[in-house]
């Protein structure tokens, strides 16, 4: 039977699901048609999110460049704010935890930035479950790059094997698969439960 030391939980729709349109919304209550104006230029700039995750750009200066596009309509900390209140908790997952942590080591994995963690999710109570919180942009990596997942490893100390990581992103779950772990791509609880059981984890 193989044999599992760390379980490996991402965060953003495992844990909390998220909706970016709450915040296109909140953005166009301050002036018609600048929420999709932002939302538009994110998707389209999705690079500029991708060094923030990666903590290549600063926060004041992400924080700049978003002012810039919002037409300087609100002030930085609205803007953090609006951006990150976005997130919801899955319970059902959540509630896994602390079985878990009775017999596993648990740590998560998260592309993130900073403005989301102070602003969003930083409060939650389950976070209190996990012995590490491996964070694109304080090492500097990002999911799928082979680093943010030796990194947890230089955390835990357990051979890649020991590892089983949950994504929901099937790109990250094959970086994981790439680095010698075990890994399941996250569609909701019910597939979480039989993968765990059918694993023997739980």
């Amino acid at each position: 039977m193989k044999k599992y030391s760390s379980i490996v939980f991402d965060l953003g729709n495992v844990l909390i699901p998220f909706n970016y349109s709450l915040m296109t919304e909140r953005f166009n209550a301050i002036k018609p048609g600048l929420g999709d104006k932002f939302a538009a230029y994110y998707k389209n700039n999705y690079d500029i999110h991708r060094q923030f995750e990666r903590g290549d750009i600063s926060e004041s200066d992400f924080i700049q460049k978003m002012l810039e596009v919002l037409e300087y309509k609100i002030d930085g900390d609205t803007f953090c704010k609006d951006y990150s209140q976005i997130f919801t908790v899955n319970h059902d997952v959540a509630a896994l935890l602390p079985k878990l942590k009775e017999k596993y080591k648990l740590v998560l994995l998260s592309n993130t930035n900073s403005i989301h963690r102070k602003y969003g999710w930083k409060d939650n109570e389950f976070l209190k479950y996990f012995d590490k919180l491996i964070l694109s942009y304080e090492v500097r990596a990002v999911k799928p790059e082979e680093k943010i997942y030796r990194s947890v490893e230089a955390f835990t100390n357990f051979p890649p094997e020991e590892h089983i990581f949950i994504d929901d992103v099937a790109e990250y779950v094959e970086g994981a698969q790439k680095s010698g772990w075990d890994a399941v791509q996250f569609l909701d609880y019910e597939k979480l439960m039989s993968d765990l059981k059918g694993k023997n984890i739980i």
